[in-house]
């Protein structure tokens, strides 16, 4: 099993999210975040000042899938969140050692 943690442009959202919904994706997780990258959030459309920094606002989509799933759906993501500017996000993608479906006890794969 692997996570994928998308960090995008909210204005892409929704396209996302479209895609993501024909893979079959058993659910993900959706936040409001803000930071900055290398550009430190410079021109960015919309940024949040704190602690005397220019934060951009991003969402950050994190998904728990079986390893096949991967490539289509970082494939999906990028095809919908690539502009070719600065800001577009980052995705990583990482193993997940155990999953647990609180209600009923199911683990791994079968808990997701």
């Amino acid at each position: 099993m692997k996570e994928i943690k998308a960090i995008v442009q909210p204005f892409m959202v929704e396209e996302i999210l479209h895609r993501l919904e024909s893979l079959e994706i058993p659910g993900l997780t959706l936040s409001e975040v803000r930071g900055w990258g290398r550009s430190r959030a410079e021109g960015a459309p919309e940024t949040v000042q704190e602690a005397g920094h220019a934060f951009a606002r991003k969402t950050k989509l994190e998904i728990v899938v079986s390893d096949a799933q991967v490539g289509p759906i970082v494939d999906a993501i990028v095809s919908v969140a690539r502009t070719g500017r600065p800001g577009d996000g980052k995705i990583f993608v990482s193993g997940v050692e155990r999953a647990l479906r609180i209600r009923t006890g199911e683990e791994d794969e079968d808990g997701l």
